[in-house]
């Protein structure tokens, strides 16, 4: 229960202090570039804070079972999975193109280094946050090479697609790309060395990985306008089924049938429950900007799967308990 709600307090808390940090520098005029103090937050979790605690907690991961492979596996299944269903929800809904295009981010791209991993550490402590790593191992590959391309062929000028191998040249030179990619093989390069990791990193990481999403949540929260979720109600509500119900169970059951409930008390099914029930991710609003598509969908379809996670949180501990 205290993790529960610990969980809860730190989203609410995160989302609620940016967003209303973003009013207060609108409304007195403080001079704060929003936008620039955003990329700044997202680059101090993810470039300085998450690479520290990716070593360490992949430092002392149990990676010794060959079934560990299939993660990054079932990390993909479930990015395809919740795109190609958007499309089929578009199709249903008749969404315009413009539309469709954004639908479909919003189907994919999801929300697992942040809260994906904060609610991974929280709940099943830095084992689980160490095997996050491995299930989202092509995510930015994923988004960049393939989402990323798709979202533009649906605006009004698909002209200017690059050529696949320069997307995947571009997506795997990205410096996020790059630092995850280090942190996991350094860590991983200790942990196969069997050079004992110092005891004091524990606590570092129990300080690293909740401040780390405490900076994304404000980040997120900085973004947030509410205005459009009415009007896209029922897109929104459909994107919701696929994140929480449509992909969790399909990738949960093919995760079970690989065998991971059977290792390690059955963590690494665990922590792709988790990973694989998370909402849409903030990086799902940025094809509908640059490529002129519908933002407002995307902006709806973004903020509801976020709102509901106070149930959902509550589901997972329910069914973690279970397992």
């Amino acid at each position: 229960m205290a993790r529960l709600i610990f969980s809860l307090v730190l989203v609410v808390f995160g989302m609620g202090a940016g967003y209303c940090f973003r009013l207060a520098i609108k409304r007195r005029n403080l001079g704060i570039p929003v936008e620039k103090t955003r990329k700044m937050l997202q680059r101090v979790a993810l470039l300085v804070l998450n690479p520290v605690a990716i070593l360490g907690a992949t430092w002392v991961a149990n990676i010794q079972d060959i079934k560990i492979a299939a993660m990054p596996v079932l990390g993909v299944t479930a990015l395809f999975c919740g795109g190609m269903t958007a499309y089929a929800g578009s199709r249903f809904l008749k969404l315009s193109r413009q539309q469709t295009g954004s639908f479909v981010v919003c189907g994919g791209f999801t929300n697992i280094g942040s809260l994906g991993a904060l609610f991974c550490f929280i709940f099943l402590g830095e084992k689980g946050f160490a095997l996050v790593p491995f299930y989202k191992l092509f995510e930015e590959l994923i988004y960049y090479a393939v989402g990323f391309p798709i979202a533009k062929s649906f605006s009004d000028d698909a002209s200017g697609n690059r050529p696949f191998i320069r997307r995947l040249a571009s997506a795997a030179t990205d410096i996020f790309v790059v630092t995850a990619v280090l942190s996991i093989l350094t860590g991983l390069l200790l942990n196969l060395s069997g050079v004992q990791r110092p005891q004091v990193y524990a606590d570092i990481n129990a300080i690293l990985i909740p401040l780390a999403a405490l900076l994304l949540l404000v980040s997120i929260g900085m973004a947030m306008q509410f205005s459009s979720v009415r009007q896209y109600f029922k897109p929104a509500l459909i994107i919701c089924s696929i994140k929480f119900v449509i992909v969790p169970f399909l990738v949960v059951s093919i995760g079970y049938g690989l065998g991971l409930g059977n290792i390690d008390s059955g963590l690494p099914l665990k922590v792709v429950m988790i990973l694989s029930a998370m909402p849409v991710g903030f990086i799902a609003m940025v094809p509908p900007t640059i490529y002129r598509l519908d933002i407002d969908i995307a902006n709806a379809c973004w903020l509801l799967t976020n709102g509901l996670l106070v149930l959902i949180i509550p589901i997972l501990a329910f069914l973690l308990g279970q397992m």
